[in-house]
């Protein structure tokens, strides 16, 4: 009697339900089960800032499917609140426990898929069980900071970490009128960035009414009554209301470790280019695993949602037994910063001298409209490149929409290994109320071919 393949999905919040429909629609006769843990499957995570700032209105907007409804489209049985806490890789079963009645269960497994995606980093000295202190890495974590707002008087709010989710959480709540500031442990926000860039994010961020604290390496938490009241920062007390813990995100692979399926450099599963992990029965895919970084060559860890999302259909495919393979990863993103956006592609300086990569930047200041346009303002660009090869290594700017373009386009010519002098030689568009007459990029591709001469 013919039977039917049972795939296994762990993780529901972006990579899962993408990993479990893939799979659905490879092998439509497999039974394919989805657990995840929390409340909620297929969420947004990049847009939580944007519903605390009230653009997007109701959290709700963000929840794409329910099990109900990802069953009668997708085909696919989900369970939620179900934590998935043991892999037998030798009997091919998995130990589930219901989190709402304590029960557990086994489930086998012919092929199984982990999307258990990211954590929030946390702080030393600083538990995020705290009433008034919290991540914002989930729509569970999200739904907890509004019903504190909601029910607690809140006015001064403390993000720490001014990488991409501090910038994006703070200007969140300057749009609410809350008085906000940043702690940072280094000097600039943005960190891992460029300093160029950093100074005029700084700058930035300041202009919008944000504190900025630096050099935070001293700071003391004050807590009391299981809240965080005040801070310690160079010798004097700051009083906060709300807090929110916006350090980074690391590889949720713990089921790894006790599994003992093999870890990677971060802390992520190691994949092959087919996702398998190093059990050939089990693929994994999304903010949990270690890429291949296409400049470098080596594993790298990039939890980017749209490489999350591409893998993921890899992953299901190959589960249900197709032969789909991945591809090396250009690191491309990009982040609203109140009026400008900030984009970082490839590799920034620190990280090509950490790989000792030998190096020249060039940076420049252009306008993003021809100046007699009302909308003109500047923007700014830096490109990394190897003085061994000529190719480019990276690219950061600071500006309006139009730099997405511009991070886009050098993604595509790091990915071609193209010359860094072709930004000189490409034919740009103009037309004055979109693009500017003389091209940002042009701009630094001339400055490039004086350097290079």
């Amino acid at each position: 009697m013919f039977e039917r393949k049972k795939i296994i999905v762990v993780g529901g919040n972006a990579a899962g339900p993408a990993a479990a429909a893939k799979a659905k629609r490879t092998d439509p006769d497999a039974e394919v089960i989805l657990f995840e843990a929390a409340d909620f499957i297929s969420t947004g995570t990049c847009e939580l800032p944007y519903v605390i700032s009230g653009e997007i209105e109701d959290y709700e907007k963000i929840v794409y499917f329910d099990p109900d409804t990802f069953f009668r489209k997708k085909g696919v049985k989900v369970f939620t609140k179900h934590l998935v806490e043991n892999i037998n890789i030798r009997q091919k079963k998995i130990t589930v426990k219901n989190l709402a009645s304590s029960d557990y269960t086994q489930f086998q497994y012919d092929k199984l898929i982990l999307t258990t995606g990211s954590k929030a980093k946390t702080i030393p000295n600083l538990s995020t069980d705290l009433e008034n202190v919290f991540t914002l890495k989930s729509v569970s974590d999200l739904v907890k900071i509004k019903g504190f707002i909601e029910t607690r008087p809140v006015k001064k709010v403390l993000i720490i970490g001014a990488g991409y989710i501090g910038l994006e959480t703070a200007e969140a709540f300057v749009k609410q009128n809350y008085e906000v500031s940043i702690l940072e442990i280094t000097d600039l926000p943005m960190p891992e960035g460029e300093q160029e860039v950093s100074n005029l994010i700084l700058e930035l961020i300041r202009k919008n009414n944000v504190k900025f604290l630096s050099s935070a390496k001293n700071t003391k938490f004050n807590i009391e009554n299981n809240k965080l009241v005040s801070i310690k920062y160079n010798g004097r007390f700051i009083e906060f209301d709300l807090v929110v813990v916006a350090v980074g995100v690391k590889p949720n692979a713990d089921i790894g470790l006790t599994s003992k399926l093999e870890l990677g450099k971060f802390g992520g599963f190691k994949v092959d280019s087919k996702l398998k992990t190093s059990d050939p029965n089990i693929f994994a895919a999304g903010d949990n695993i270690e890429v291949i970084n296409k400049i470098t060559g080596r594993p790298d860890y990039m939890p980017v949602a749209t490489v999350a999302h591409d893998y993921a259909h890899i992953a299901g495919a190959n589960a249900a037994g197709a032969n789909e393979h991945t591809k090396p990863v250009i690191k491309n993103i990009a982040v609203k910063i109140f009026d400008r956006a900030y984009c970082q592609v490839g590799l920034s300086t620190k990280q090509a001298k950490t790989f000792n990569y030998k190096i020249k930047t060039v940076y420049a200041i252009a306008y993003n409209l021809v100046k007699v346009m009302p909308e003109g303002r500047e923007v700014n660009g830096k490109v990394i490149y190897g003085t061994e090869n000529k190719n480019i290594l990276g690219a950061a700017f600071l500006g309006g929409q139009e730099t997405i373009g511009y991070a886009d386009l050098v993604s595509s010519l790091i990915y071609n290994k193209a010359p860094v002098t072709a930004l000189a030689e490409i034919n740009y568009n103009y037309t004055p109320p979109y693009s500017p007459f003389v091209n940002l990029l042009s701009v630094l591709g001339r400055k490039i071919k004086e350097e290079i001469k």
